[in-house]
């Protein structure tokens, strides 16, 4: 009888084991339904970028290994002070002369900024060491570490029209380097100055625009009162490539993130002077 007994068993069993699977995958589901989505990254797409090797040639100087920075929390924007008039298919020879004048006059180790914007809105790739890479730029004295330099290619002061395609060409170069980090673009960041010859004492903390006028860190005219009057525009303009709403700006970071990471082999200020800031 016992051996008769056990098919019916093992239904029996097998129907409880099925009714507890079920139960534990509608719990399971339950609790998967319950959990809240993973929010969306802001990113923005990586704009077109013409590579320094387009513009540079053969007039390449020996040079330092690049510097790298752990990532890229700001961005300060820039102009170069030179004519408006060129060509655009001119602009690499532009370029060239001022990495010229740069590491000859000034002896600089390289082009200060990371990146070069003409007025038809190419962008260039300025300093070596690889634009998807956090490169220690030579642009903003006190602010060169955590941040990347853009120059718009031209002198932009007071008066001036800054060209339509330059300033998208910023936005979108803005929003997709500021992107890597999560950060949005109209907000605030807060930088540690690496040099007392910025607009703060070496060490203070300063809460400045994540994409900022180069005159927000240190005491100069640059990018030009024009330029720097359109940075507003800018920044909603590179958070809407970023895919934020346009009525939500996220507020101030919370977060003091060091604009002098590592230690340098010599004073600050001296380093900063010798890597031309």
């Amino acid at each position: 009888m016992a051996l008769g007994c056990l098919p019916g068993c093992a239904a029996v069993v097998a129907l409880v084991l099925c009714a507890y699977g079920v139960e534990h995958a509608a719990e399971t589901t339950a609790r998967v339904g319950t959990t809240r989505p993973a929010a969306t990254p802001h990113t923005a797409p990586r704009p077109h970028i013409v590579p320094r090797s387009q513009w540079l040639g053969d007039t390449a100087r020996e040079q330092p290994r690049p510097r790298y920075d752990d990532r890229v929390v700001a961005v300060f924007v820039h102009h170069t002070d030179s004519p408006n008039g060129y060509d655009c298919a001119d602009a690499p020879r532009v370029i060239r002369d001022l990495y010229t004048g740069q590491t000859g006059t000034r002896d600089w180790d390289d082009i200060g900024y990371n990146f070069v914007v003409d007025r038809c809105g190419t962008v260039y790739e300025g300093r070596a060491g690889g634009v998807e890479r956090a490169v220690t730029g030579a642009h903003t004295q006190g602010f060169n570490h955590r941040t990347t330099g853009i120059a718009a290619l031209g002198t932009f002061t007071a008066g001036m029209p800054v060209p339509r395609p330059m300033i998208r060409a910023i936005a979108a170069l803005s929003a997709w380097k500021l992107g890597l980090t999560g950060t949005d673009p109209r907000a605030s960041v807060r930088l540690v100055s690496s040099n007392g010859l910025s607009r703060y004492a070496a060490g203070t903390t300063a809460e400045l625009p994540a994409l900022a006028g180069h005159n927000d860190g240190y005491m100069t005219s640059c990018p030009g009162a024009a330029l720097h009057a359109r940075l507003p525009e800018i920044r909603q303009l590179a958070a809407r490539l970023q895919g934020r709403p346009a009525d939500a700006q996220e507020g101030h970071s919370e977060r003091a993130v060091s604009s002098h990471p590592g230690p340098l082999r010599s004073s600050p200020q001296t380093a900063d002077r010798r890597w031309g800031s």
